[in-house]
């Protein structure tokens, strides 16, 4: 399916971890007949207790936690924006604060990621879950009891670190327990939890706000937070596996070269090319085994036990951003979500200014965006699965990541159409039923769109799902707190109808963008694993 990914060890190191261990790999039996090196899929390593062939009932349980968890990032996103008067009033804050504490908040939520997705890839995804969700949840209870506007701000970077992980290692989840050919349905389903926050925050946090005040807002979100904990904690079995983790099995091989370096020394003296022949089967000698493309053994992994000292997020980062196909994937990916947070951000202000809707009538208002992203992560995510089926099918049973980007075809007529209408609809004040059905058909065509490039971003970076996808949560972050820091200056200067018809050309280069990954990425994913190699 995608690139094969593997790392190497030199005959001294697999003579000192336990060559052995190479054996437990599928197709040992027929590799060991033959002189040819042994070329292994990291995804499809051998492991114990595989999380791919675990029952759907355990897999949808799963499935279930983390959309829970994830729903905290968007819930919490948007829930401050009703209550955010109240708080201006009684801490004595100024707009300007408020608005300080929202595009941190999105900015921190964004670019976190990356360090928790490292941590997972050494320590598992479990681990990062409960640390992550309590730093939230304590986050959240501190801004219940704030007496200041500085104490909010902090707390609020706090809430935006501890959120931030479900969204990266989410998708991670999703790619230790489902092959390729489901995971485009499989990230509709879980996508669309979190597309809920910007529809159902307003409404949430305008009816708490309204009937107990401010504080019962961050209040409902420590109950949230200690939830989806609970999950976590008695209901969720971690899916990481060592042996499929690019990230870990390359800080391994460093540590088991660091820790065996003298005795390798001593070590590649004795060894002959003999009984490296009868440690490792029929092999051809020492070169042959330098060739073998394996994972690391299980038993090394047993032997050299990592810590968080270990971490390093930036060069699995900087490797990600060295693949043209990727980085010409999260560009369009970031613009999306983007748009998304600002169409939330700035309907808002218009309904509130132009149609004197109060919080809870926006937030219904915004639900019709809501219904109609999650229509389309559904949707999407099932139209790219059967996308890929149908054109794996009819080249011969062999498919690559690109195939799946051609389910958004279908989509991209229609989305700068869409902001068109939006825009000139709110330009013109037409009744709230129109802004509502544009609302829906905005939403439902971005993240048909945007569910297929996620998950080609996690088909194409085999092995290191994880920190694929949170580069993709920094482009988004990033995107994003650009989007709400020139939105309202731009609304307010040329309207909504200017700013959308950009947005709409915005998303015509977007989609441009994509397609080159479909017609070029191939080509530029191979040319990367050639040369990481």
């Amino acid at each position: 399916m995608a690139e094969s990914q593997n790392t190497t060890l030199t005959p001294t190191e697999v003579q000192n971890i336990g060559f052995q261990g190479v054996h437990a790999q599928k197709n040992s039996t027929s590799s060991e007949l033959s002189n040819e090196p042994i070329i292994l899929d990291i995804e499809h390593a051998v492991v114990e207790d595989d999380p791919r062939i675990w029952s759907d009932a355990r897999k949808n349980a799963i499935l279930f936690i983390i959309s829970g968890a994830s729903m905290i990032a968007g819930l919490s996103a948007n829930i401050q924006n009703p209550a955010n008067a109240q708080i201006e009033q009684q801490l004595h804050a100024s707009s300007g604060d408020i608005s300080l504490s929202l595009s941190l908040f999105i900015l921190i939520q964004g670019n976190f990621p990356v360090i928790w997705s490292a941590i997972s890839e050494i320590k598992g995804r479990k681990l990062v879950y409960l640390f992550s969700i309590a730093l939230f949840t304590l986050g959240s209870a501190i801004v219940a009891v704030s007496r200041s506007i500085g104490l909010v701000i902090g707390m609020r970077i706090l809430q935006g670190a501890g959120s931030s992980a479900v969204i990266a290692i989410g998708a991670a989840t999703l790619a230790d327990i489902y092959e390729p050919h489901r995971r485009g349905t499989m990230m509709g389903v879980y996508y669309s939890a979190p597309l809920l926050g910007p529809s159902l925050g307003p409404i949430i946090g305008g009816a708490l706000t309204q009937g107990l005040g401010w504080r019962a807002v961050f209040w409902f979100l420590v109950i949230w937070g200690g939830v989806i904990i609970l999950a976590f904690l008695f209901l969720f079995k971690d899916t990481f596996r060592r042996e499929r983790s690019v990230t870990y099995q390359k800080v391994l091989k460093k540590r088991v070269r660091e820790q065996g370096l003298s005795e390798a020394k001593v070590e590649s003296q004795k060894i002959s090319e003999k009984e490296l022949e009868s440690e490792g089967g029929n092999q051809t000698g020492s070169k042959d085994v330098e060739a073998q493309r394996t994972v690391i053994p299980a038993s090394a992994i047993k032997e050299v036990k990592l810590s968080i000292a270990d971490v390093n997020p930036f060069p699995p980062y900087i490797s990600i951003l060295s693949r043209k196909n990727n980085v010409a994937i999260l560009i369009p990916s970031g613009l999306l979500f983007a748009f998304s947070f600002s169409i939330a951000y700035t309907c808002a202000r218009t309904l509130s200014m132009y149609y004197n809707y109060d919080a809870l009538t926006t937030g219904l208002v915004l639900l019709a965006y809501g219904i109609g992203s999650v229509a389309g992560s559904i949707l999407g995510g099932r139209w790219s699965d059967r996308t890929l089926s149908r054109l794996k099918a009819a080249n011969g049973g062999i498919s690559f990541p690109e195939m799946r980007l051609e389910s958004t075809k279908i989509a991209m007529i229609w989305l700068p159409l869409s902001l068109i209408g939006y825009a000139w609809v709110c330009q013109e004040r037409v009744h709230v039923a129109a802004v509502c059905v544009m609302l829906f058909l905005a939403g439902f065509f971005s993240i048909w769109i945007y569910t297929s490039t996620l998950a080609y971003i996690v088909d194409a970076n085999v092995g290191r799902s994880s920190t694929a996808v949170a580069t993709n949560s920094s482009f988004r972050g990033l995107f994003a707190f650009i989007a709400a820091e020139i939105a309202v200056p731009l609304q307010d200067s040329i309207g909504d109808g200017g700013l959308y018809t950009i947005w709409a050309a915005v998303m015509v280069v977007a989609e441009c963008m994509i397609l080159l990954v479909l017609y070029k990425g191939r080509k530029w994913r191979e040319a990367g694993v050639e040369r990481e190699k």
